[in-house]
């Protein structure tokens, strides 16, 4: 079982800067690939970031590639998700997810485990 607790929502400026961190339970954070997701209000749930269990690979979705940056920290049981240049479109909640996959996947079916989420709203 692995427990997921997201951090660092919060209301910011278009064009601004926000860091979302999520600490993962247990000891066997190292087997897992993670990833963020998003739902905005009255949409279906979307795929934002994931990055492999090794962080030698990672994967954007194309309305976030070059603003945002998923990193994992090993010793700490933790992934961020850096996000700049934020517009009002990012708006939604954010969800820290982990699988047990062969390799990374943009299909929300295949993480197992969720964390409750976070409230990133951009102004305009």
């Amino acid at each position: 079982q692995v427990q997921l607790v997201e951090s660092g929502g919060g209301l910011v400026q278009a064009g601004g800067s926000l860091r979302l961190s999520c600490v993962a339970s247990g000891r066997t954070f190292g087997l897992y690939d993670m990833g963020w997701f998003r739902q905005a209000p009255g949409k279906e749930r979307e795929f934002v970031a994931a990055i492999s269990r090794s962080a030698e690979n990672t994967y954007y979705s194309d309305s976030v590639k070059g603003r945002f940056t998923i990193s994992r920290d090993a010793t700490k049981n933790s992934v961020h998700l850096q996000m700049n240049s934020l517009n009002p479109e990012d708006t939604a909640v954010y969800y820290c997810v982990a699988g047990l996959l062969s390799r990374s996947s943009p299909n929300p079916a295949q993480y197992n485990y969720w964390g409750q989420g976070t409230q990133v709203t951009v102004s305009s």
